[in-house]
């Protein structure tokens, strides 16, 4: 066993496993300033735990807790209970410890020891994995543009202002040419980290460390660049984002460039769908196809049209992928984003009831274990 320190913490224990899906967190103490602290550090990180002060009634909740703290001053004595061997326990005491902690860590089958204060940090890192696990993981949808001036960014905030009236909300901008979607969404005057910093920063992201940090807007939030910056993505900083935004989000809408890119394909396939924006003419039709076919084998891409022109039926047909939606120009579209009101000015336009009904599509066939 090791002692840990904030900026290492061990893996967590499985969420996955159902015998503990919506358990709280169980602390065993008698200490009662021991307890006082892992209730504050509890509370920091947004769970409420089962606190037991008598090492044979925590036997009851032992196996169905998500995580096990427990307090140096009860861990021999709940050792010589022999508690069935789980994961996720971890013993928790006041300062530097000596030796026979970590035997009796070892009879209660302890992962390790750790010490406060100095990992206060990595106490609240894990009850925060506890509430992350038991919210379940969002939708990711991503849009990219099947060519240019489809409208592809335009639809990613739209679809983001649409599912923030439904539950926690992010738009990712993964195109450092593009205008920027806290642009878009009247985001921009507003604090918050960017790109910029979190490619900077190393180590694991917890999701309510990421939500937290945005630029917001009531359940919608953005990622994005600073302005005129010259920054780009690293492979990193993208993967640990999106996985904590969709531990911490609802739903999170990623607006991919069209450039070719072994990093987009990759976020491309990490996505639950893939929408294609498609301006049904010609050109559009021809752009679209060859795009769909950069990421065959990669992700199944499906087809949104923007505007009026060929049939969807011939669309779908000449791009290869399955036409979801049909969406309508909207008047005033650019002057509703200069106002800084994002896409969607209000909710009974042609373009919020489209992307409502988009986004029932995409949550159901989510549910129903298809492709979108």
């Amino acid at each position: 066993m090791t002692t840990p320190t904030p900026t290492s913490p061990p893996s967590p224990s499985d969420p996955s496993d159902p015998s503990r899906s919506g358990a709280a967190p169980l602390v065993v103490t008698a200490d009662e300033t021991l307890r006082d602290e892992l209730l504050r550090l509890a509370a920091a990180a947004g769970v409420v735990p089962e606190v037991v002060a008598d090492p044979a009634a925590a036997l009851r909740p032992w196996s169905r807790a998500p995580v096990v703290l427990v307090g140096g001053d009860l861990t021999p004595a709940l050792a010589e209970l022999a508690p069935d061997r789980r994961d996720g326990v971890h013993v928790v005491a006041w300062g530097p410890v000596d030796s026979s902690l970590f035997r009796a860590g070892l009879g209660v089958g302890a992962e390790n020891v750790a010490e406060l204060p100095r990992s206060e940090g990595w106490v609240v890192e894990t009850l925060t994995d506890v509430g992350e696990a038991a919210r379940g993981r969002g939708l990711v949808v991503g849009v990219v543009g099947g060519s240019g001036g489809a409208g592809a960014t335009t639809l990613a905030c739209a679809l983001g202002q649409t599912a923030a009236r439904h539950g926690e909300t992010l738009v990712v901008d993964c195109d450092p040419l593009g205008p920027g979607l806290d642009r878009v969404l009247g985001l921009d005057a507003t604090h918050g980290f960017r790109w910029d910093a979190l490619c900077e920063t190393t180590g694991r992201l917890s999701a309510r460390a990421l939500r937290e940090a945005l630029p917001r807007r009531g359940a919608l939030g953005v990622l994005t660049w600073y302005a005129g910056s010259s920054a780009t993505l690293q492979a990193f900083a993208v993967r640990e984002a999106l996985s904590a935004a969709r531990r911490g989000h609802d739903a999170v809408v990623v607006d991919l460039p069209r450039v070719v890119d072994p990093l987009v394909d990759e976020v491309a396939a990490r996505c639950d769908a893939l929408l294609v924006v498609v301006t049904p003419s010609v050109a559009g039709v021809a752009s679209a196809a060859r795009l769909r076919a950069r990421f065959e084998g990669r992700a199944a891409p499906t087809v949104v049209v923007r505007g009026r022109g060929l049939d969807e039926r011939d669309v779908g047909r000449a791009v290869g992928a399955p036409v979801v939606a049909t969406l309508p120009d909207q008047r005033g579209l650019d002057e509703s984003i200069d106002l800084g009101l994002g896409p969607l000015r209000t909710h009974r336009s042609p373009l919020s009831r489209g992307c409502e009904a988009l986004l029932e599509h995409l949550v159901g066939a989510r549910a129903g274990g298809r492709a979108a």
